[in-house]
């Protein structure tokens, strides 16, 4: 026996997506541990877990405004609450399998119902939801280096520091310590940013599950917000659109926050590749 599954990426950041409508494949933590090693699997940043709302414990009350449940796990097999570029890949399947069109659509997350805008030219635009800044100073560190960081919530939590060169972000392997503790009891994605010219800045990442990855949705959108308060933009009380570019080590994504709140970011979202995984290759896996 064997399972479908493709293989797709949003600049750069990679996933295996496993279509499952009805939500009748057991994929346990080590089963997608195993599917995202880069040496002995498929390899990917992350799993897409493709099921219908309606079969799935988590997105049932979600139902009736989306049809499809992004089952959304990390590379080491943890389950995370939202991934921005996994929701624009994610988008882009269901058009690949024929479930939708050019056009907008919604797609239920861990972290709320988003919307999304498959666009003729190509780009993919998710409407991100509220970025919330708690209260609190927190720092990060890499070495004997420490930066303050601000505390950004994009339905997962984010700690962004300014750095003077991307350099000083050192290898990421391991996640970048911070302070305190209790600001992230879940653990943190940490994004280390510089500037590149008016609303323009490039960022790398340590995400949490996955460790450094070539780009990241939500950690894009908190580096966007984070740059345009410490840049004195607040829409809300502005009343207008604060638009920032930002380039991650896989491409380039466009971010807007909205007087109302309303974030949105757009970037590509491609397919590379169909194939078919070994049943009992992941069974054995799994255990």
């Amino acid at each position: 026996m064997s399972i479908p599954f493709l293989k797709g990426h949003g600049t750069e950041n990679d996933f295996v997506i496993v279509p499952d409508p009805k939500n009748a494949l057991d994929l346990t933590p080590a089963a997608v541990a195993a599917l995202c090693d880069r040496r002995s699997g498929i390899g990917a940043d992350g799993v897409l877990h493709v099921v219908r709302s309606a079969a799935h414990p988590e997105a049932k009350g979600m139902a009736t405004a989306a049809e499809w449940f992004m089952d959304y796990r990390n590379g080491d097999g943890s389950i995370a609450e939202m991934c921005g570029n996994g929701v624009r890949v994610f988008a882009r399947y269901l058009q690949h399998a024929g479930h939708v069109t050019e056009g907008d659509l919604t797609v239920a997350t861990r972290g709320g119902v988003k919307t999304v805008h498959i666009d003729k030219a190509g780009d993919i635009t998710v409407g991100m939801g509220r970025a919330r800044l708690p209260e609190g100073d927190v720092t990060v560190s890499v070495g004997d280096r420490t930066w303050p960081a601000r505390n950004v919530n994009m339905g997962n939590p984010h700690a962004v520091a300014f750095v003077a060169d991307l350099a000083d972000a050192g290898d990421l392997h391991t996640p970048p310590p911070f302070s305190p503790a209790s600001a992230y009891p879940e653990g943190v994605n940490v994004e280390f940013v510089v500037d590149r010219g008016p609303r323009h800045v490039a960022m790398r990442v340590h995400e949490r599950g996955s460790g450094e990855t070539r780009s990241c949705g939500t950690g894009a959108c908190a580096v966007a917000v984070a740059t345009a308060r410490r840049d004195g933009a607040d829409p809300a009380a502005t009343g207008d659109p604060a638009t920032y570019t930002v380039d991650v080590p896989g491409g380039r994504l466009v971010i807007t926050e909205r007087p109302d709140g309303e974030i949105e970011m757009t970037g590509p979202a491609v397919i590379v590749a169909e194939g078919e995984i070994d049943a009992e290759w992941l069974e054995n896996a799994a255990r």
